[in-house]
């Protein structure tokens, strides 16, 4: 198994275990964001959580497109929406498996096709 399979495994174990979360929180309680960030940062170890994904969200953001405009990586996108509708659990891996899937195309090593 190639490093790049293991990131896509990642990407679906870093949207279901998020979303195993949001999903009967937005059934019980629909998209209330007062109620969303009050329980977000409910006391200081939530608060705490809250705080690393932000500053994470930005981090992957100001990689994202200082990596991968400078390398070329095509779906350069996709972490950055990845992120917005999963979180970094999807947009860090997601990025990871675009990078070493451009790194693998450069290197010859790759028998999928080039598209987009």
């Amino acid at each position: 198994m190639k490093i790049r399979h293991g990131y896509l495994a990642l990407c679906l174990l870093g949207t279901a275990l998020p979303y195993s979360q949001l999903l009967p929180f937005l059934r019980d309680h629909g998209l209330n964001l007062r109620l969303f960030f009050e329980q977000l940062f409910a006391n200081h170890i939530s608060g705490f959580f809250g705080m690393d994904v932000i500053v994470s969200s930005i981090v992957l953001w100001v990689w994202v497109l200082a990596d991968a405009e400078s390398r070329r990586v095509r779906y350069r996108w996709a972490p950055l929406i990845g992120n917005l509708l999963v979180g970094v659990s999807l947009g860090l891996p997601l990025f990871l498996f675009l990078r070493e899937r451009h790194r693998s195309i450069l290197a010859g090593n790759n028998r999928e096709p080039i598209h987009g």
